[in-house]
C-alpha cells in the first residue's frame, strides 16, 4: 500500500467513524418501514399519586367569598410565581399529611389530586358548611417539576405549570438534545414508593410513545448520555472531521520537515 493510499484510507475511515449519522439525530422514526403512516397508540397517562415532599395548591371558592377566606392561605393563586406557590402551597410531610388552616392535618399520600379534592370537599360539607353554600374546591400540583442533565441545551431543575408532561416536551423545554447527545439511550430515574426506578428509552423510535416513561411524573430525573464522537474530538460533521485531519497532517508534516 502506497503512502497516498494509506492517507486516503485513513481519511475515509475517520469520516465514517467520527461523523454522526442522521438516523441518530431524528426523533420518532418508524423503524418498521411504513413510510410514516403508522398509527401509534400512546400509553394512557395514569393519574399521579402524591408522594412525600410534593407541594400542592388548594383553593376554595363559594357564593360568599368571606365564608371560605379563612381556609385559603392567599386570596388567589392564579398567576403566582413558582416561589410564591412553594411558600403558600401545602407540602406533603414525612407522614403523608398536609396541614390546612382550620381543617388541620389531612392524609393525602397515595391519593390522586381528584381524590384529595373530594376528600377536602366532603370534610368541609360534613363539618363546616351545607350544600347550599356551593363550595368549589380546586387542588393542583404547585408546578410540574423535573430535573434534566447531560447533553442538553439547558440543564437543571425545570418547572412547568401543566397537569402532564411528555419526555419530548421536557427535552424541548431544556433546549433540545445537543448533536453529541445520545437520543437512543435517555435515562429516566423515577422515585416510587417501592424504591428508585431507572429506565433507558430510545427517542429515535416512534414506539417510545408506548413506554410507561413517555409521560413523566413530578420529580423525575432525566439524564442524556453523550455519544462516543464527543470524546474522540474529531468533529461532529464531515467538514469538521476533514479540518481536523488536515490540521493533524499539517502538524505531522511540519515536524517531519523540522527533523529532516
Amino acid at each position: 500500500m502506497t503512502k497516498n493510499s494509506f492517507f486516503l484510507f485513513l481519511l475515509i475511515s475517520t469520516l465514517f467513524t467520527s461523523c454522526i449519522p442522521i438516523k441518530d439525530l431524528v426523533y420518532l422514526q418508524d423503524k418498521n418501514g411504513s413510510d410514516g403512516q403508522a398509527t401509534i397508540a400512546a400509553i394512557e397517562s395514569k393519574p399521579y399519586r402524591l408522594q412525600v415532599n410534593d407541594v400542592i395548591s388548594v383553593n376554595l371558592k363559594a357564593i360568599d367569598p368571606k365564608l371560605v377566606s379563612i381556609f385559603n392561605t392567599t386570596e388567589g393563586q392564579i398567576g403566582k410565581s413558582e416561589t410564591g406557590l412553594y411558600f403558600d402551597g401545602f407540602t406533603v410531610d414525612d407522614h403523608g399529611n398536609i396541614r390546612m388552616p382550620i381543617l388541620g392535618e389531612i392524609n393525602v399520600i397515595g391519593y390522586t389530586l381528584e381524590e384529595v379534592r373530594l376528600k377536602i370537599e366532603k370534610k368541609l360539607l360534613e363539618e363546616y358548611f351545607k350544600s347550599e353554600a356551593n363550595i368549589f374546591v380546586t387542588v393542583k400540583l404547585a408546578g410540574f417539576r423535573y430535573t434534566i442533565n447531560g447533553e442538553v441545551g439547558s440543564t437543571g431543575t425545570k418547572t412547568l405549570f401543566k397537569d402532564n408532561l411528555t419526555i419530548l416536551e421536557a427535552v424541548a423545554n431544556a433546549g433540545d438534545i445537543t448533536t453529541v447527545g445520545n437520543r437512543k439511550e435517555v435515562m429516566v430515574i423515577r422515585q416510587s414508593p417501592t424504591g428508585v426506578q431507572m429506565h433507558n428509552i430510545d427517542l429515535t423510535d416512534v414506539n417510545v410513545m408506548k413506554s410507561p416513561y413517555y409521560y413523566l411524573q413530578p420529580n423525575d430525573y432525566i439524564y442524556v448520555k453523550p455519544l462516543r464522537q464527543k470524546t474522540w474530538g474529531t468533529g461532529q460533521t464531515g467538514i469538521q472531521s476533514i479540518g481536523t485531519i488536515i490540521t493533524l497532517l499539517s502538524l505531522a508534516t511540519t515536524v517531519y520537515l523540522i527533523i529532516k
